[in-house]
């Protein structure tokens, strides 16, 4: 089971998560705000603009995203971190 990265900023999650359709549509303040498009119906995220974010922050996040795409987390961060 992959390990849960401790180090990733907020450029680079929005850049591993463009695999999945997400596009930055528009920042206010310190938050980013995501959507994709790829299952078919629309799912928005936002993100903190920290450097690097806090783990249980991206835990959920990872968490949002692996439940719209219907896979577990775990497959989610071996695919954007570790391939």
């Amino acid at each position: 089971m992959p390990r849960m990265p401790r180090d990733v900023s907020h450029k680079n999650l929005c850049t591993v998560l463009s695999k999945y359709g997400y596009t930055i549509t528009r920042q206010t303040g310190s938050h980013i705000r995501l959507i994709s498009n790829c299952m078919g119906h629309e799912h928005s995220i936002t993100i903190p603009a920290h450097s690097p974010i806090k783990v249980g922050t991206l835990n959920n996040i990872l968490k949002n995203i692996a439940a719209y795409l219907k896979i577990t987390k775990e497959d989610l961060v071996e695919n954007l971190f570790y391939n």
